[in-house]
């Protein structure tokens, strides 16, 4: 991916599309970011003090060249305006920005967007065409609607805690921040196909968004069959990865690490193991009926070779599987770097930052990463004067009011 090209050259998918971001954290901003990736001229507003919640708070206050690097994932290609949404200034610029923009984004607290003057009835007003996306963590309606969404509490909720692991487990969580991030890109999903409804009906509308249903969501095949048959996902004596797949699914010490297994016959794995009893098991259930009978017996059978040398030999018996890498190992895998999964975005001050390149090829309109996560306030005085035509003399008014401010370097 060619990441030197200037910030305006872009061509891309969404080049049309102006996006107000006005989410925090991570569910929001990853919406916003892949929008942006796409071409989409993507607009963060943030609090003029100390910005959003992941500019000052991040994972140990890890930085690079000065900046946060949980706000450098998830914000490039964004302009930033910083702006107080409570001041009358600040409404005035928001209103302004809204009569030239297509998309705005939120995920504040329910009820908060109203209060400010900046909910969905609001800004139609000004701008019937705006497509607008609340990201929330249970909805708009119902006795939890102004509980705090968040990934691991939204993950409780789900029901998805009790499909990993042994029977006398705690709750496992994800390591991953799948309800953030799903949300988000059902988010995008939500928003491109409002996109395409208006140029038909030629008027925006409400998009919602929230953590549960897509949690949910990603649940379908366990839900439905629960829903219709019954039988809850089971945890059995033996850990496995999943309550409702059948064994040999899961993770094993190698010698050196970890395999992965995914769904492999059981007569396949027999063949790997010279294991009579497994060659017997034919059919597809023999994996549910005999689950615990099958960890225990294999769990401690792949010690005396390293993790490569069990995948070179299920490779060629047509064994799903797989290592178990860390991050190091991860970014320094031959098909990460010969695929190019690691690129540079620019950063602040001519300096850049290492992150992973957006996950969508398109031959004629790639996504490409034109920016870096902005400074807050970098881009203040471009937007007020060069998008919206605000004078020098007015936005010197507006800085001294407090109701917007720029970078020092302005």
């Amino acid at each position: 991916m060619d990441t030197s090209k200037k910030a305006d050259d872009s061509k891309g998918a969404l080049s049309s599309l102006r996006v107000i971001d006005a989410t925090q954290m991570l569910a929001g901003p990853i919406a916003g970011t892949r929008l942006g990736d796409l071409g989409a001229d993507v607009i963060k507003v943030e609090p003029p003090t100390n910005g959003e919640f992941n500019r000052t708070r991040g994972f140990e206050d890890q930085m690079s060249n000065g900046e946060m690097t949980t706000f450098l994932a998830v914000n490039r290609n964004k302009r930033s305006l910083a702006i107080d949404l409570k001041s009358a200034g600040g409404k005035e610029v928001i209103y302004e920005l809204v009569k030239k923009s297509d998309v705005f984004l939120q995920n504040f607290r329910y009820g908060t967007a109203d209060r400010l003057g900046i909910g969905y009835e609001d800004l139609k007003k000004i701008n019937p065409r705006i497509i607008y996306c609340s990201i929330s963590g249970y909805g708009s309606f119902g006795p939890y609607r102004d509980r705090p969404g968040q990934d691991l509490v939204v993950q409780g909720y789900s029901g998805s805690m009790f499909s990993v692991g042994a029977s006398g487990d705690d709750p496992t969580p994800s390591a991953l921040w799948g309800a953030d991030v799903m949300t988000g890109y059902q988010a995008v999903i939500g928003i491109l196909a409002a996109v395409e409804s208006r140029h038909h009906t030629g008027v925006g509308q409400h998009v919602e968004v929230d953590m549960l249903s897509v949690v949910m969501d990603c649940q379908l095949q366990e839900l439905v069959t629960f829903l219709n048959a019954g039988p809850m996902p089971r945890r059995m004596e033996e850990r496995s990865a999943h309550g409702s797949i059948p064994a040999p699914y899961g993770v094993y010490k190698t010698k050196d690490a970890w395999l992965t297994f995914a769904m492999v016959p059981l007569p396949i794995l027999g063949e790997i193991l010279n294991d009579d009893w497994l060659k017997t098991l034919v059919h597809y259930n023999d994996g549910h009926k005999h689950r615990n009978e099958v960890y225990k017996k294999i769990r401690h059978r792949f010690l005396d070779k390293t993790t490569e040398e069990w995948i070179k030999i299920c490779d060629e018996a047509g064994a799903w599987c797989g290592p178990v890498y860390n991050y190091k190992d991860l970014v320094n895998d031959k098909h990460i770097k010969e695929t190019n999964y690691i690129v540079e975005q620019p950063q602040f001050r001519g300096t850049s930052a290492k992150t992973v390149r957006p996950p969508i090829r398109m031959d004629q309109t790639p996504p490409t990463i034109r920016r870096g996560a902005p400074a807050l306030g970098e881009h203040t005085q471009e937007i007020l004067q060069g998008l919206l035509g605000f004078s020098d003399g007015k936005i010197n008014e507006l800085v001294n009011a407090g109701a917007v401010s720029k970078t020092k370097e302005q």
